[in-house]
């Protein structure tokens, strides 16, 4: 019980904390460190390749990985479109949006139709990569994009890693998650 209780404190901690991944300056993401950092402290993308992960191993079969290749696949494409001068309308709103569903996805144990679970990936895909893309210094886009990618993968693996864990010792854990993370895009939507 102490432990359940210690993970969804440590959640609603994490999913309260200000959204920290779209305040800086281009100047700040011009190097491979910056860009390994930078999903990591800012919860909005924090959450989203986590709950990416997670929503993942909760499938059957292929979608397991297609889930995250697809996701990371539209990532490296809003990447670069970002970098471009192209403009995506509403960018927080689409990223705060994803957190919202990937957190719903995850508390209803959802297991959607292969086209719309990838639909979904690549959408919120999307929207993460163009919002990094548009913030790094474009002399520097292939550092960053490296650990930023790199970075990003890593966080899908501890979103899988966590749903298998939770789902061997504690599945009511997995919607109590979904649900803080849930919370945290309704917060970000809001914001």
């Amino acid at each position: 019980m102490k432990m359940k209780v210690a993970a969804f404190t440590s959640l609603l901690a994490v999913a309260s904390a200000p959204a920290l991944a779209h305040t800086g300056s281009v100047a700040e993401h011009n190097s491979l460190l910056s860009g390994l950092i930078h999903p990591l402290v800012g919860i909005d993308h924090l959450l989203a390749m986590l709950a990416v992960g997670f929503w993942a191993a909760m499938q059957k079969d292929n979608l397991r990985l297609q889930i995250p290749l697809t996701f990371m696949l539209v990532l490296i494409a809003g990447f670069m479109l970002g970098q471009s001068a192209f403009s995506l309308p509403v960018v927080e709103g689409g990223i705060a949006t994803s957190v919202l569903m990937l957190g719903l996805l995850i508390a209803a144990a959802a297991r959607l139709p292969a086209a719309a679970a990838l639909g979904l990936s690549a959408t919120f895909a999307l929207f993460h990569g163009y919002a990094h893309g548009a913030e790094a210094a474009a002399s520097s886009m292939t550092l960053f994009a490296a650990g930023f990618l790199g970075s990003s993968l890593m966080l899908h693996l501890g979103g899988g890693f966590a749903a298998h864990t939770v789902k061997a010792h504690l599945p009511a854990l997995a919607k109590l998650a979904g649900l803080a993370i849930a919370a945290a895009g309704a917060t970000l939507l809001a914001a």
